[in-house]
């Protein structure tokens, strides 16, 4: 298991716990994303997931209905992180590894397929600005990896957190310049979808969740990439 099947594996270990196979809302992976930002081991949730599951079994929770959401889980997870922090267990979970599936063509090909997309999108002229430039550099470094090994190629650490701050710089844009009633209707869904389980997080996690909500919405809406080489397929 390697950092970057983080999701997938959060995903289907709650399918199993839930022993049915129930699609994750929108709201569920911003929660995902608050605990990979967060630098949460891969480990500390499925574990805080196996304990928000065994205290309903055990007839510990007042719910009807088993839980739907992950949100349910998230005081478990805090405990589950907290105790392997104290423990000095997790491991390199949020390192992105040297290991086989990042073959140089496979990111060349992430790059590229990422500045199409740019290329395409029909943005605001402040965000398309910045989107040109954003595509013009993912050009650039998508060449350094179609190349043998050049000296300038970085290594995979360094080049996710180039990534990262491009990331971070076209969702500043977009932010700014999407019209107000489409940030307005963002806004709107997420706090009807976190109605039902705002009592299940900490202040600090509905920060870290309604950000990661509101760019996974304003970039699907504008059908932008995500630029992390968490996000290649």
């Amino acid at each position: 298991m390697n950092y970057f099947n983080y999701f997938t594996e959060i995903e289907e270990h709650f399918q199993r716990a839930r022993g049915r196979q129930i699609y994750l809302c929108p709201l569920d992976w911003a929660l995902i994303e608050s605990w990979k930002e967060a630098g949460i081991p891969l480990a500390a949730v499925l574990a805080g997931i196996d304990q928000t599951f065994a205290g309903f079994a055990a007839g510990r929770r007042k719910d009807t209905e088993r839980p739907r959401s992950l949100a349910y889980c998230a005081a478990a997870v805090a405990r589950a992180a907290e105790a392997a922090k104290e423990a000095a267990v997790g491991g390199r979970d949020g390192t992105p590894p040297e290991a086989p599936g990042f073959e140089p063509r496979r990111i060349a090909a992430f790059l590229e397929q990422a500045r199409a997309q740019l290329a395409a999108a029909s943005l605001p002229p402040l965000a398309a600005a910045v989107a040109a430039e954003v595509a013009q550099e993912l050009a650039a470094q998508a060449a350094l990896w179609t190349e043998p090994a050049p000296p300038a190629r970085p290594p995979l650490d360094q080049l996710d957190r180039w990534l990262t701050a491009l990331d971070d710089r076209l969702f500043a844009a977009v932010q700014a310049a999407a019209p107000s009633a489409v940030l307005a209707a963002s806004r709107a869904d997420y706090e009807r979808e976190l109605a039902p389980y705002r009592r299940q997080l900490k202040t600090e996690q509905l920060a870290m969740v309604e950000r990661q909500f509101l760019r996974k919405r304003l970039l699907e809406r504008y059908g932008l990439p995500r630029l992390s080489l968490f996000y290649m397929p």
